[in-house]
Parts: structure tokens; C-alpha cells; sequence
């Protein structure tokens, strides 16, 4: 049994998952969609668009190299 350590927050949706449970749906991931229909595997161009674009917007607050 898993010992809780109460902060005032309650663990809501994934965080209240086992670590199994979590994994389990992970691996489902985009099985749902069949590759035919994955847009970025059909075309990397659009894919490296979308990354640039969502890099823009981030405005820089994504991880920072270790130094």
C-alpha cells in the first residue's frame, strides 16, 4: 500500500494512478489512429513546421541545458 503525504491538494486523474496503470495507457499513445492517417509521418516538412511554430510560442520557457 502507498503512503500519501497530504499538502492540502487532493491526487486527481493521473497522478492518482499507479505507476502501472499510467503506463498501461501510455502505450496506447496513437494506436487509435492508423499510420495512413498520422499527418506528420506523411509529410516531415509539416511536422518541422509545427515544432518551429510551437518552439515560438513556448516564448522560451522550455527546459535549459545542463551546464
Amino acid at each position: 500500500m502507498q503512503t500519501q503525504v497530504q499538502t492540502g491538494k487532493s491526487r486527481r486523474g493521473f497522478a492518482a494512478m499507479s505507476p502501472e496503470k499510467r503506463r498501461e495507457i501510455a502505450t496506447k499513445g496513437g494506436a487509435s489512429v492508423p499510420p495512413e492517417r498520422r499527418s506528420f509521418s506523411q509529410d516531415p516538412g509539416l511536422a518541422a513546421m509545427a515544432g518551429k511554430k510551437g518552439g515560438q510560442a513556448s516564448r522560451g520557457g522550455g527546459r535549459k541545458p545542463s551546464q
